[in-house]
C-alpha cells in the first residue's frame, strides 16, 4: 500500500500529483484509518496551505533520521491535513540515509495508503550530491512500486531511459502541444502510463493560492482514481539496497 513519486526532472509536476494522489486515497480509507502523504523534499506544506501548520511541529523525518530514536517519533510527527489525510513532514534536518530502509518498513507496516513525494533526482543518475538526496533514492528504490511523473517532454523521456533504477509505472502530466502519445511514453519508459493527469487552471490556482485540500480539482481525481484503487494492495517485499556512491 505504499508508492514513491519521482522525476528525473525539476517541473514535472511530483509534489501536486503526490498531493492530488493522497487526496484522491482518501476514498480508499475507512475512517478512523488515515491515507499517509510523506513529504521527503519540503514542498508538501506549501502545496496545501499548511506552512503555520507544520511550523508548529518543527519536527519530521530529517530530525528522526539524525537520532537513535524509534519509529515512534515519526507518529508524533505526523501533522492532520485534512479528517483523512495526514502529512509526514520533511523536517528542517539532514536526512541521514542509513536510515531511509527503517523508514520505508515503517511506512509499509501501515494499513492504509501511503503516498511519498521524493522529488525530483540528479540529471543521469550520477553521483549524489547530498545525504537528503541518497535518501530519497534508497526510498524510491526499496519502495518496490515507483511511478515516475513525466510530461511526454523528449529531455525528461530520455533521462528516465538511462535510470538505473526503472520504475514500475509512470503518471502522465498532460499539456497541449506535445507530438509525443503515450505510447511513445510508454515505449521509452518501459512501464505503462497508468494515469494521464491534464494541466489544467484551476489546478493550478488551487495549489498557488493554498486551497489543495478544500478545493480539490474534479479532473485530476478522476484521471488518478483508478491508481489510487490500484496500489492500495499489499507491497512486494523490500528490495536490497543500492549504494549510489
Amino acid at each position: 500500500m505504499l508508492i514513491a513519486l519521482w522525476s528525473l526532472k525539476g517541473g514535472q509536476g511530483v509534489s501536486v500529483t503526490a498531493g492530488l494522489l493522497a487526496l484522491t486515497s482518501v476514498a480508499h480509507v475507512r475512517p478512523p484509518e488515515k491515507v499517509c502523504l510523506v513529504d521527503l523534499c519540503g514542498d508538501q506544506p506549501a502545496v496545501f496551505g499548511a506552512d503555520e501548520q507544520t511550523q508548529l511541529h518543527r519536527t519530521g523525518i530529517s530530525e528522526w533520521s539524525s537520532t537513535a530514536l524509534s519509529t515512534k517519533m515519526l507518529d508524533r510527527s505526523m501533522v492532520d491535513l485534512t479528517p483523512d489525510l495526514a502529512l509526514l513532514p520533511a523536517g528542517q534536518s539532514q536526512l541521514e540515509p542509513g536510515r531511509a530502509g527503517e523508514l520505508v518498513e515503517y511506512l509499509r507496516q501501515m494499513d492504509t495508503p501511503v503516498v511519498v513525494d521524493a522529488g525530483a533526482f540528479s540529471p543521469g543518475w550520477g553521483p549524489v550530491e547530498s545525504d537528503r538526496e541518497a535518501f530519497r533514492r534508497e526510498v524510491v528504490h526499496r519502495a518496490g512500486k515507483s511511478a515516475v511523473v513525466t510530461r511526454a517532454c523528449y529531455l525528461s523521456l530520455r533521462r528516465i531511459a538511462s535510470a538505473p533504477i526503472k520504475p514500475t509505472e509512470a503518471v502522465l502530466v498532460a499539456e497541449v502541444g506535445r507530438s509525443l502519445t503515450r505510447a511513445d511514453c510508454e515505449q521509452v519508459i518501459g512501464a505503462p502510463v497508468v494515469a494521464t493527469v491534464p494541466i489544467r487552471t484551476e489546478t493550478a490556482q488551487a495549489v498557488d493560492a493554498g486551497k489543495l485540500r478544500t478545493a480539490v480539482p474534479n479532473q485530476a481525481i478522476r484521471a488518478l482514481g483508478n491508481l489510487a484503487g490500484q496500489f492500495a494492495r499489499p507491497a512486494p517485499t523490500l528490495a536490497p539496497a543500492i549504494d549510489f556512491g
